[in-house]
């Protein structure tokens, strides 16, 4: 059997609002994907990526990804999660056919 690495990439375009902070600086927060529930937890580096979007871009889309994780009763636990934000530009309208 071949081997392969499974990995999630999860897609948000606003900060997470119910976040807390463990013994460590470390932010906890979970994200609602279709209806199963992504508990993440990020280094303060990491995280102050999501906030300085939120801050600087007024339309961005963050990339949230890592290995599945422990399952939980509603979902499961994204483990070595990474962050990579993206501001995201309005798109140009398109000019009319010429007729």
């Amino acid at each position: 059997m071949t081997t392969g690495k499974l990995e999630v990439t999860i897609k948000i375009n606003e900060l997470p609002l119910d976040v807390q902070t463990n013994k460590d600086n470390w932010k906890i927060f979970q994200l609602d994907c279709d209806g199963r529930v992504v508990s993440v937890t990020v280094k303060p580096k990491i995280w102050k990526k999501l906030e300085d979007a939120a801050v600087n871009y007024p339309q961005w889309v963050a990339a949230i990804s890592g290995k599945m994780g422990e399952s939980t009763s509603n979902g499961f636990v994204l483990s070595e999660p990474n962050i990579q934000v993206f501001e995201r530009k309005p798109k140009e309208p398109k000019p009319e056919a010429l007729q």
